[in-house]
């Protein structure tokens, strides 16, 4: 569910061999098209465009995962009583999300951001709010689902350098943020990136890479 560009998807191919049957979710067409490409052509493998709200299928599944995209959803409990609809009895569902506290790859350049465009990221609801092992078991078990474990996992990943970094971010900002983006004044630019450089100060070593810590939160439970 919410499969985006397939580097899930392409795992769990491989989990799953050749006998069983994967459907990978997304509700936007380009990110699809990406994840075709990058999976390449596998029978097994099934594409969907479809709401995570209101998909449904015919048959029912043995396991469900969702990686970093249950606090996009406007109201989580239908995704999640969803999902519970289509699962076999004793079924597992996987679930990952950003940890609260610690995730500077999105906070050194966003912050910066904002202070130049408000307005620059939809209203989404907060990226953090399942952050806690609290915050996200109780959604989970709101839903119906049962024996939850959370574990929290903190890894160190390095972006390159920091003009590795940036530009790389501006290399992927979608068509909306690049307009705004772009709307900036080219001194509005400089001090921008100039912000975002002082964010980095701490995360950056000796030899002038970045590594961040990233916090991840991952979730499993039974539909029972």
């Amino acid at each position: 569910l919410a499969c985006g560009t397939g580097l899930v998807t392409k795992k769990l191919i491989r989990k799953v061999g050749s006998k069983g049957q994967i459907y990978a979710i997304d509700s936007s067409e380009s990110a699809i098209k990406i994840a075709k490409k990058w999976t390449g052509d596998v029978k097994n493998l099934h594409f969907v465009r479809a709401d995570a709200e209101k998909v449904q299928f015919n048959t029912k599944f043995d396991s469900i995962t969702c990686q970093y995209a249950l606090f996009f959803f406007p109201n989580e409990q239908k995704v999640l009583k969803n999902m519970k609809k289509m699962m076999k009895r004793n079924g597992t569902i996987t679930l990952a999300v950003h940890g609260k506290y610690n995730v500077p790859y999105f906070d050194c350049i966003l912050e910066p951001v904002k202070k130049f465009i408000p307005d620059y990221l939809p209203k989404y609801p907060e990226m953090d709010r399942f952050g806690t092992k609290e915050t996200f078991s109780a959604a989970i078990k709101k839903a119906g689902f049962s024996k939850i474990i959370v574990k929290k996992f903190v890894f160190k990943y390095s972006p390159g350098t920091f003009s590795e970094y940036w530009n790389n971010y501006k290399k992927h900002l979608s068509k909306p943020l690049k307009e705004k983006f772009d709307s900036l004044t080219k001194f509005q630019k400089a001090n921008l990136r100039e912000m975002v450089k002082d964010k980095t100060l701490e995360y950056t070593k000796k030899d002038g890479k970045i590594v961040f810590p990233w916090e991840v939160l991952v979730l499993r439970a039974k539909n029972q």
